[in-house]
């Protein structure tokens, strides 16, 4: 993929950067699920970093109660898959990059075969099972994966499954 300097050149000049992680971040393969609250915090970034490929799956439409909190959705879009939404937002950010969007729930039919097309799999979900299926998932297919959780005006963020490290399964059992 072809680097546009300019566009990175705030990350490029970082020293824990530079231009050889700025090719590595092109080169990588990141899928969020989810882009409800914490989804939908994390794509633009995401996209905007110049991740070389993300993966978007949702089975969700946009709700006007959740456009306080899910900014990347505009009025115009309520009703629509958000999948379809975030990638229009995601494009138009940068048009560089590759999105593939996934309307469809995650479950254990799906699961592995999504995650052994990404580096790296960022679970936005606030479902338990679906948290619980992603641990095992990642591990079964050695990806490692970026937990965040949000309550109230509290948050966690954790990487599992890290290089064998420890899994979602080691610190929430059941």
């Amino acid at each position: 993929m072809f680097m546009k300097k300019s566009r990175y050149n705030r990350q490029i000049i970082l020293s824990e950067v530079g231009f050889e992680g700025q090719e590595k971040l092109q080169q990588a393969k990141v899928l969020p699920i989810g882009v409800g609250g914490l989804g939908s915090a994390a794509l633009p970034y995401l996209v905007a970093a110049g991740i070389g490929e993300i993966g978007i799956i949702d089975d969700d439409a946009v709700d006007v109660s959740n456009l306080q909190r899910q900014v990347i959705y505009k009025t115009n879009s309520i009703g629509e898959p958000k999948v379809d939404e975030a990638k229009k937002m995601a494009l138009a950010l940068n048009s560089d990059i590759k999105i593939n969007s996934y309307y469809e729930k995650l479950n254990a039919t799906n699961a592995i075969s999504l995650f052994e097309n990404y580096d790296i799999v960022i679970d936005a979900t606030d479902n338990l099972t679906t948290k619980y299926l992603i641990n095992d998932a990642s591990i079964i297919t050695k990806t490692p994966f970026i937990y965040g959780s949000v309550f109230k005006f509290e948050g966690q963020v954790s990487v599992f499954n890290y290089r064998n490290g420890p899994s979602y399964r080691c610190l929430f059992p059941e």
